[in-house]
């Protein structure tokens, strides 16, 4: 397997963004990034390099309403991208509560660059169905972006779960047919919810990126072939699942290998591993 696209990872110690001390101090506190320290490029690199990884997703962090200050700005993501354009895949998040946040995402689109919008409704105690969201969603329409969204538990501070369940984003993701929906973490613990959603629209995504108990191979094992069935991978879901590391919390190349111990087809870790990433992102050419 030559071909990786990794559609989860948070840039939060990529050091060309981590200068300033107390903002850096203020993004670990606030993503629960604690004993961490800034990353340089070479070495993220060549970390993705051991995952045989070409591209990935770079999730921004705006959960702002009440700090006033994101965690990864959209500034930060166009950044990042600037450097490594042909590696990172930059995705803006406004924090639907902002009055600017139709402003932003737009900016984020046209003057930025940016490739979709991510968003965490577990931290930013919205419901999935708030018209906030809803708004945000639209203007995604209007320019073809994708969405990631932040499904399932949360280990983020001040993060709740009850506000990410898997089954409750269905409204909005049948409401924007138009628009591909990554649930990320496959909805952990709400796995069978989320294999639920993935059969039921064509334009709904689940991704990898699981941090939770053991290591990725005893951790992938107990989700895909206990919480789901032996074969709901294989038969029902090739389609519609895309790698994903959770890069800090998990190295990419430890997720990889809890993904190639599944003992999946290679037809369908091809899928996993980067052809649903480029449908997801609409680059269907590129197959």
């Amino acid at each position: 397997m030559s071909t990786v696209i990794d559609t989860h990872i948070h840039p939060a110690l990529f050091a060309p963004i981590c200068a300033d001390r107390e903002r850096f101090a203020f993004r670990c506190e606030e993503m629960n990034y604690h004993l961490m320290s800034p990353v340089d490029l070479p070495l993220l690199k060549k970390q993705l390099g051991l995952a045989e990884i070409r591209s990935v997703f770079l999730l921004g962090e705006d959960c702002s309403f009440e700090k006033g200050e994101s965690a990864i700005s959209n500034e930060e993501l166009a950044e990042l991208v600037a450097l490594e354009p042909e590696i990172f895949i930059g995705f803006a998040s406004v924090d639907p509560r902002r009055e600017d946040a139709a402003e932003e995402l737009r900016r984020a689109f046209t003057e930025l660059g940016l490739a979709g919008l991510t968003l965490n409704t577990a931290k930013c105690r919205l419901y999935p169905w708030d018209q906030r969201i809803f708004r945000l969603c639209e203007i995604c329409r209007e320019y073809g972006k994708p969405v990631v969204l932040h499904s399932g538990f949360c280990l983020e501070k001040d993060a709740f779960s009850r506000y990410a369940r898997p089954a409750d984003f269905e409204e909005l993701i049948a409401a924007f047919p138009e628009i591909n929906f990554c649930l990320t973490h496959v909805g952990w613990p709400w796995v069978q919810e989320t294999a639920a959603l993935l059969i039921k629209y064509p334009n709904a995504y689940a991704n990898t990126a699981l941090m939770n108990f053991d290591g990725p191979v005893q951790l992938y094992h107990k989700v895909f072939k206990e919480d789901m069935g032996e074969y709901w991978v294989e038969h029902n879901l090739a389609d519609k699942l895309m790698f994903g590391s959770d890069s800090p919390r998990i190295r990419p190349v430890r997720a990889k290998r809890g993904l190639e111990a599944l003992g999946l087809r290679p037809d369908v870790m091809e899928k996993i591993c980067w052809r649903n990433a480029l449908r997801f992102l609409g680059r269907e050419e590129k197959l």
